[in-house]
């Protein structure tokens, strides 16, 4: 085939992005050349466009990839050219948090993530034969793209009859939202839960709090009311609105006791995170799932952090294990558990402004991009 491709490229960091034609690199030993059908449009995508989070002009954004295996490298043995595949973030498969199932926390996640080319500094796209190098590999797939060089660790090979589109989002968002409450936060049957920001990750937590861990309370926080109707119909218990000034009062009031069991942010922002610790109760544990960009601080009142014993923990990709936390995440979808179609709404590639136009105003909880 033509090493030639169309992808979605940001130029500069300022939001704008185009159509253009790329060139792919020969393929490595532990790549994988996947033709992409769809691709989420996630938030850390329009972060990087605008550099918020670590990127470089003429960048080929796109981390939560789904398509169909062309062609595989000799190191690749877990799926092979017509297989169906979602992809996720890459790590190094070498390290003490890959080898112990914590791929999330791989000793190089951002330099194999954010730093826009392969391990050994090569890149997987050029402008042209012998051009510039182009900054992909993110995440290791770069997704928005018809056709991707791939690292193996991204691949999650899934069955032929998966909806490609529907599940693209699992990639990141969705695994991280689900993952904070199943994984990070453990979240126990029965238990009270709040969750800040209730965007595509943070419906991810409402559903696997509600509908998956079966807690008895679960309180969404949002800005939008449209937001907080949509989370008690996929399962939260309560609604608060976010700019009222007794939020913290509301959720002891709505959980009968100091505060909440657990609690999840999905904004990143600072001062939802303060009100966020706040809300917690005693052994309250808390979860940042929100990528705010490098130095935002958030202020702890040591003295209630200490004699109520709360714990707020960091979370990335809801510490997943991509190749048996997305199935996973398929199965409880058909289940019922899970419906994250209920805010998925489709875009032509060629129609990516509407998408992120749409993303930014909220009229797209989830946008996916479909070639």
């Amino acid at each position: 085939m033509s090493r030639t491709t169309t992808a979605l490229v940001a130029p500069e960091l300022n939001g704008k992005f185009e159509l253009r034609e790329v060139y792919l690199d020969a393929l490595q030993a532990d790549e994988v050349l996947v033709e992409i059908q769809a691709s989420g449009l996630c938030h850390t995508d329009l972060s990087c466009a605008v550099g918020i989070l670590p990127c470089r002009p003429n960048a080929v954004l796109g981390h939560e990839g789904g398509g169909v295996v062309v062609q595989t490298g000799s190191a690749v043995s877990h799926v092979q050219p017509g297989d169906k595949v979602l992809l996720s973030f890459t790590h190094c498969e070498t390290c003490a948090a890959c080898t112990s199932g914590h791929p999330a926390y791989c000793h190089t996640f951002n330099d194999r993530n954010f730093g826009g080319a392969r391990p050994d500094g090569s890149s997987a796209m050029l402008t042209k034969p012998g051009g510039e190098p182009i900054y992909s590999t993110f995440f290791g797939q770069s997704s928005f793209a018809r056709h991707s060089l791939v690292h193996r660790s991204s691949v999650v090979r899934v069955p032929a009859e998966t909806d490609l589109a529907l599940y693209a989002p699992l990639g990141c968002g969705m695994q991280t939202g689900a993952g904070a409450v199943l994984n990070s936060l453990n979240v126990k049957e029965g238990s009270t839960v709040a969750v800040f920001g209730v965007g595509s990750v943070g419906m991810a937590a409402v559903m696997a709090a509600a509908k998956i861990r079966k807690a008895r309370i679960v309180i969404a926080v949002d800005l939008q009311q449209s937001r907080l109707d949509l989370a008690k119909e996929l399962g939260a218990t309560h609604g608060v609105l976010g700019n009222a000034k007794d939020v913290v009062q509301q959720i002891r009031d709505i959980c009968q006791s100091n505060g909440c069991d657990y609690a999840v942010d999905a904004t990143g922002v600072p001062f939802v995170i303060k009100t966020m610790i706040d809300s917690l109760g005693t052994l309250g544990r808390a979860s940042t799932v929100g990528a705010p960009g490098p130095g935002n601080n958030v202020a702890v009142d040591i003295m209630d952090h200490l004699t109520y014993g709360k714990e707020y923990v960091g979370c990335c990709e809801g510490d997943s294990l991509p190749k048996e936390f997305v199935p996973y995440l398929i199965e409880q979808h058909q289940k019922g558990n899970f419906p994250l179609d209920r805010f998925i709404k489709y875009y032509d590639f060629k129609d990516y402004e509407k998408a992120i136009e749409d993303s930014k105003a909220g009229s797209a909880i989830k946008a996916v991009l479909k070639w």
